[in-house]
């Protein structure tokens, strides 16, 4: 197993083997960027942020309510003022169903009872965000083969373009169970080339007016934080269950993340958004509820942070200058 501290970012992290590991993924034929046009794409950083973003997330539960209002805090922590975000949300909602409407998406009356939801088509033709990441469903493997994940990506990677030519697109790379099969970690690190950036993003950008889809790279940040965890170097934290959440049993949850989880990825978030180091940010936040989220072990604080600076300003495909 790979330390968090010796892990290594080739080609700024792009791996240009893509084309053969991602042969398994591809159920439909469709013109797709060479693995070298891919690596072209992000050879030039995106420029920093000089003000607060306007937000809007397209997801489900591994967005949901409690991460993006973690994002808010720690963007007012490091001196915005007036980041916003807004969402459309759903249980398990592939890009497909969120494309079909709200009667397509599982639980979306409930999963959207709260102040920042907005209606997705409506929120993109305002033309009224900086930034819209989007979300695909888990698993990836699929989203792919059921929900033709790329043919959803295109189209919502038009409807926000129309609305605003310069919105800085995200696609948010999300994981999958600890208990697949595979090994949790092999396939975090197997379906970054193969699925996100073998099948998505080649097949996706090569429709044109597409443009460039950056990444927030949520899964390699996890998997950087719990190979260092369990390698001994972040203390007060030695398992990646403690990222996830768990029932009144104590059965951990498989997918969903618990308060630390979703602050890792709200840093990960606020890393790649506004391209500035997370280090020194507060680690105790709120809920969206209002309630104290259950902070970061203080020990565990600065060595995370590090890490998902390490991981975000090390993959090209952030658009992170590194």
């Amino acid at each position: 197993m790979m330390s968090g501290s010796a892990m290594i970012y080739s080609m700024g992290g792009l791996a240009l083997t893509g084309a053969v590991a991602a042969g398994a993924y591809r159920l439909l034929r469709r013109p797709e960027l060479t693995a070298a046009e891919l690596v072209a794409a992000y050879a030039t950083p995106l420029p920093k942020p000089q003000a607060a973003l306007s937000v809007y997330h397209l997801g489900h539960s591994l967005v949901g309510r409690d991460m993006p209002v973690m994002l808010d805090q720690l963007v007012a922590a490091a001196g915005y003022s007036g980041h916003r975000h807004h969402s459309q949300l759903g249980w398990g909602a592939s890009l497909d169903q969120h494309w079909r409407g709200a009667e397509a998406v599982p639980g979306f009356a409930t999963e959207n009872a709260h102040a920042n939801h907005r209606p997705a088509q409506t929120a993109l033709a305002s033309g009224e965000y900086d930034a819209v990441v989007l979300t695909e469903m888990v698993e990836i493997r699929d989203a792919i083969r059921h929900h033709d994940s790329a043919k959803s990506l295109v189209r919502w990677a038009k409807a926000a373009r129309a609305g605003r030519p310069d919105v800085r697109l995200y696609l948010y790379e999300t994981w999958h169970r600890l208990d697949d099969p595979q090994g949790w970690l092999h396939r975090i690190d197997s379906d970054r080339v193969q699925a996100w950036e073998g099948v998505l993003l080649r097949q996706a950008m090569a429709v044109p007016g597409v443009g460039v889809i950056h990444v927030i790279p949520g899964g390699q940040v996890l998997a950087a934080v719990v190979r260092a965890a369990e390698a001994g170097e972040i203390p007060g934290l030695s398992r990646r269950e403690a990222l996830f959440a768990s029932d009144a049993t104590g059965q951990v949850d498989p997918v969903h993340l618990n308060d630390l989880g979703n602050h890792i990825i709200a840093l990960t978030h606020f890393a790649t958004l506004y391209q500035q180091s997370p280090v020194g940010l507060p680690h105790a936040l709120r809920r969206a509820d209002g309630q104290p989220a259950t902070p970061l072990p203080q020990t565990a604080a600065l060595p995370i942070e590090r890490l998902v600076w390490q991981v975000v300003s090390g993959y090209a495909l952030t658009g992170v200058a590194g």
